[in-house]
């Protein structure tokens, strides 16, 4: 703890705070630092470095607090730190208020800085068919087992790891929407998968020819599997694990984080990644909005609209990589 905080800390006021944030709210030491931080950065801008405690809460206004939050904007403060700390002076005055030490609270409905939307991470479509053809390529080098029964499920899980990572990227679904289908939610003849997505909505996916190919193969070899090994589950998932049951979607993680290192890409990719490239690639390509709306089953347009951005990002690059007077 620095001069300036133990100085603050010295305010009856704000000793008292940090033992009812202990006491009640059971605050770690950490957490109360954070709170004394805050308040004395407050404190100390409002009457100066040489004030001495006891400090005048109660004389705290409106234009107060928003001079504050002023000074947080113009030093460049993160808007997730800017927000903690106007969090931190609304929690000090809620407690002034409780104790009658203060008439009002100048942080009550004071706007919180915007946060910055980080747009998502997404994959080019090269990079998206290098990963798409590692478990090809892993099968291609491959040493497969002596023995018949286990052989054949190597066999089935590389052809398996293709067709989810196929299905990811062709529907655009969400990796546990991925984990839960079983055989009754695909039609091979319309090329559709059925989906349970949020708030328990259906609605249907469309599988691309490479997808339906790859899903093809891997039913049949886990049929074979399935047959050899006496299984015949009545629910019937599709992509299973060495168990004969369904996958899980942590399971999905970690086979993405093998191809992704096969093909040296970064491992900051998850399998949400492919719903993002799957949405920013058809944007790139001219879909309309409210098609990929309805692919990607969002509830708002507005949530869908987060990929127009990365879309334009992508095309500002282009212009400043290409044209000759983008500089």
């Amino acid at each position: 703890m620095n001069t300036r905080m133990a100085l603050v800390a010295d305010d009856a006021w704000v000793n008292g705070f940090l033992d009812y944030l202990q006491t009640e709210r059971n605050a770690s030491d950490h957490t109360r630092y954070h709170y004394l931080s805050d308040i004395a950065q407050f404190a100390l801008g409002a009457w100066g470095d040489d004030a001495q405690p006891p400090f005048a809460w109660d004389e705290a206004d409106r234009f107060m607090a928003r001079r504050f939050l002023v000074e947080l904007q113009k030093t460049g403060l993160a808007p997730a730190s800017a927000g903690r700390k106007l969090s931190s002076l609304r929690s000090f005055y809620k407690y002034l208020l409780r104790e009658e030490a203060a008439a009002r609270n100048p942080f009550a409905g004071l706007a919180l800085p915007r946060k910055g939307r980080r747009l998502p991470k997404v994959l080019s479509i090269a990079e998206m068919e290098k990963l798409l053809q590692a478990p090809a390529h892993l099968q291609a080098e491959a040493t497969f087992s002596a023995e018949p029964v286990t052989r054949l499920f190597q066999k089935y899980a590389l052809t398996r790891d293709t067709a989810l990572l196929e299905v990811l990227y062709s529907s655009g679904m969400r990796v546990g929407e991925l984990t839960a289908l079983t055989d009754k939610d695909l039609d091979p003849y319309s090329g559709t998968i059925k989906v349970l997505g949020k708030g328990r909505k259906e609605r249907l996916c469309l599988l691309g020819g490479p997808a339906q190919r790859a899903l093809r193969r891997s039913l049949d070899l886990r049929d074979q599997w399935w047959t050899v090994t006496g299984r015949n589950p009545k629910l019937r998932p599709l992509f299973v694990n060495r168990l004969g049951t369904r996958l899980t979607s942590r399971s999905v993680e970690r086979l993405l984080k093998k191809y992704l290192d096969l093909t040296g890409l970064s491992r900051a990719y998850s399998p949400h990644t492919f719903r993002h490239s799957f949405a920013t690639h058809l944007l790139d390509a001219g879909a309309d909005l409210r098609s990929v709306q309805e692919m990607l089953g969002h509830a708002s347009l507005s949530t869908t609209q987060i990929y127009t951005h990365i879309s334009m990002e992508r095309l500002k690059e282009v212009y400043d990589q290409t044209h000759p007077r983008a500089g």
